[in-house]
C-alpha cells in the first residue's frame, strides 16, 4: 500500500514511521489533513482528539462532504481513513482540558497541536512539558503558519482564538500541511525538531531559528 513511500523513505524508515504512537489534537482544517496524510504516509499509530462537528463552511479546506454535516469530525475522519486505507484510528470525541491531557495524551510519542483556541493549546503545552512528551504545534494567521516545537512555542494571546469567519485559502493549509508532515517524518526517522514558518504570498517556506 506505501510502495511508492518505501521506494522514497527505505523500509528502514517506514518502520519508524508505523511504529511512532502519534495524537493529533484537532480535525480540523489542519489536524484532519494532517492525519490523512500522515496514515497515507505509512503512520499506523495514530489518535485524534476534537469534540466539534462538521460545518457546511468547513468543507473547502477540511476532508469532509456535505452528507457530512452535522456529524462529529472524529467519526467521520476515523470511518473514511479505515475505508480507504484499512488504518484503525483512535478517534476521540472529546474536549481536552488539563483536567484530562494526561488521559488523552499520555501515551503518546509525538503530539501535534493544531488546536485552535488559546485554552486547549495551553494545555496540551503544559502536559506534554511535564511530561517530557514531543509536541508539535502547528497554526494558521491569513497568509502565514508556524511549525514549532514546544520548547520555542508561545501560547496566543485569547484575543486571536478563533471565531471561524477569518480569511483562510486551501493553498496555505495544504503548504502548511505538507511540511508539518514532512517535519514529523525526519523527526520519526532522526529525531530531528525542525521549525518553520510558510507564508502563501511568496511561496516561501522558512526555517525559523531560535537563539
Amino acid at each position: 500500500m506505501f510502495f511508492h513511500e518505501q521506494l522514497y523513505r527505505s523500509p528502514e524508515v517506514m518502520t519508524k514511521l508505523k511504529n511512532l504512537s502519534i495524537t493529533i489534537c484537532g480535525a480540523g482544517a489542519l489536524g484532519a489533513n494532517i492525519t490523512e496524510n500522515l496514515a497515507r504516509s505509512g503512520f499506523s499509530k495514530l489518535r485524534v482528539i476534537d469534540c466539534d462537528r462538521i460545518e457546511e463552511r468547513n468543507l473547502s479546506t477540511q476532508p469532509y462532504y456535505r452528507s457530512d454535516v452535522g456529524a462529529f469530525k472524529v467519526k467521520i475522519l476515523t470511518n473514511s481513513l479505515y475505508r480507504a486505507l484499512g488504518v484503525k484510528i483512535d478517534g476521540k470525541t472529546q474536549k481536552l482540558t488539563e483536567e484530562n491531557a494526561g488521559k488523552l495524551l499520555g501515551k503518546s510519542e509525538l503530539v501535534i497541536d493544531t488546536f485552535d483556541n488559546s485554552i486547549s493549546r495551553s494545555a496540551v503545552k503544559n502536559y506534554c512539558a511535564d511530561a517530557n512528551i514531543s509536541c508539535l504545534h502547528v497554526g494558521l494567521a491569513s497568509e502565514y503558519s508556524e511549525i514549532i516545537w514546544n520548547e520555542n512555542y508561545r501560547v496566543p494571546s485569547p484575543v486571536n482564538d478563533d471565531i471561524c469567519d477569518y480569511p483562510l485559502a486551501r493553498n496555505l493549509v495544504m503548504l502548511t500541511v505538507a511540511v508539518a508532515c514532512e517535519v514529523v517524518v525526519n523527526f520519526a526517522a532522526t529525531k530531528q525538531q525542525d521549525n518553520f514558518t510558510v507564508t502563501l504570498g511568496d511561496f516561501a517556506v522558512r526555517p525559523l531559528l531560535f537563539m
